[in-house]
């Protein structure tokens, strides 16, 4: 045998040079993306131009952490949150729901309200902010559901 490097070295060596670079260029560095730019980590912004809201802790989703605050709200608008992943919507007086704000069709996150509808800018799908059902396409399933408790003037992760 010589001392050089046989094919089975060449080929293993190329391949890992490449996947590096590719897994990379495919991560996520856990920061904003360009549609979430004006959605502050850790605060609720409202769809309809609304300032961010000071909510108190807002955590991973669990143990009742304050999300937001009732008055944050208006009747017919949402608040779209980072950390949680979570948009609550008010479709009508008092009545709050909590969604994922991953859309289902491939995974962007919904940023804001058009036509009364959650919207997904990475290709316009719509979803509907009293049960999340896909309005218009391309996604065909809902988003997911996110619990929430009402306390007081509290919107709590249920």
């Amino acid at each position: 045998m010589t001392s050089g490097l046989n094919r089975r070295q060449a080929l293993v060596g190329a391949a890992a040079g490449v996947s590096v670079p590719l897994l990379a260029a495919c991560g996520s560095d856990g920061g904003s993306t360009a549609t979430d730019a004006n959605t502050p980590s850790s605060a609720a912004t409202s769809a309809s131009g609304g300032s961010g809201s000071d909510s108190g802790g807002s955590g991973s989703g669990g143990g009742g952490d304050v999300l937001a605050k009732t008055a944050d709200i208006e009747v017919g608008g949402a608040v779209f949150l980072e950390e949680p992943s979570v948009v609550i919507t008010q479709p009508t007086e008092g009545d709050f729901h909590g969604f994922n704000r991953t859309c289902t069709h491939q995974q962007c996150p919904v940023t804001d309200l058009v036509d009364g509808n959650i919207h997904c800018a990475c290709h316009g799908s719509m979803f509907s902010t009293t049960d999340g059902s896909p309005v218009e396409g391309p996604a065909t399933s809902p988003l997911a559901g996110f619990a929430l408790e009402v306390k007081g003037g509290n919107i709590l992760a249920g």
